[in-house]
């Protein structure tokens, strides 16, 4: 009876720990998101490198609950498509959290403020 007892925990923590990779894998999902708009008000250097590189981004998001709100956030970005002070970018937060933003379309080239 032992045994099984162990069996049965072991197989459900080695379930537990393909979850949480598979979870880490595609980002966390945002609870009720409300669609919202970021406006670039700084951004770290472009890189010399190729690829994806890490930008930090700060901002103004403006969305249903959110009247503008000074953010910021570091993620991985494409240096051929990277973002520049002005662009609109759209975005995904919890509802009255706009701190945990996130893209709304990751990969999504931004679209272009005036």
């Amino acid at each position: 009876m032992v045994e099984f007892a162990m069996l049965v925990i072991v197989g459900g923590a080695l379930v537990a720990m393909v979850m949480i990779y598979l979870r880490g894998r595609s980002g966390f999902r945002v609870a009720n998101p409300e669609s919202g708009t970021l406006y670039v008000t700084g951004v770290s250097p472009r890189p010399d490198a190729t690829g994806a590189q890490y930008v930090t981004i700060t901002g103004n998001l403006t969305g249903p609950s959110v009247p503008g709100t000074v953010v910021y956030g570091r993620m991985a970005w494409d240096v051929n498509d990277w973002p520049a002070i002005g662009d609109l970018i759209p975005v995904v937060y919890p509802s009255g959290k706009p701190e945990r933003w996130q893209l709304s379309r990751p990969g999504a080239r931004p679209g272009l403020g005036s």
